[in-house]
């Protein structure tokens, strides 16, 4: 029996989004050892694309309120912040409101747990 094959290329095409926006408030300690960041009160989460925005989101955060950038990979699109419950989620609204008006991204719906 002669079956037709076919063949199937995917690509990943970023847009102008931020994907996950999250702050864990109050991690277990034993989460910033793992991580290998300083322990503060919360720790926040992105995801960007294209991943170069991380660098401005990056920016946007330290300006916009008291926090330290615990990981920035440019590559992936990661980004995490560390800080007091309401600084980083003051960053993160920054980051979300920065991208969205300025740049026309598409932002993320801040979550939290």
């Amino acid at each position: 029996m002669d079956q037709e094959r076919q063949r199937v290329i995917q690509e990943y095409v970023p847009g102008k989004q931020v994907t996950l926006a999250h702050v864990i408030a109050n991690p277990d300690p034993v989460l910033y050892t793992k991580l290998g960041i300083k322990e503060a009160g919360a720790i926040g989460i992105l995801t960007l694309t294209p991943t170069e925005t991380s660098i401005i989101a990056a920016d946007i955060a330290t300006k916009a309120a008291d926090v330290e950038l615990g990981f920035l990979d440019r590559f992936t699109g990661s980004l995490v912040l560390v800080g007091e419950v309401a600084a980083v989620e003051m960053a993160i609204e920054a980051i979300n409101r920065f991208l969205g008006e300025k740049l026309r991204f598409s932002p993320a719906v801040l979550t939290r747990s």
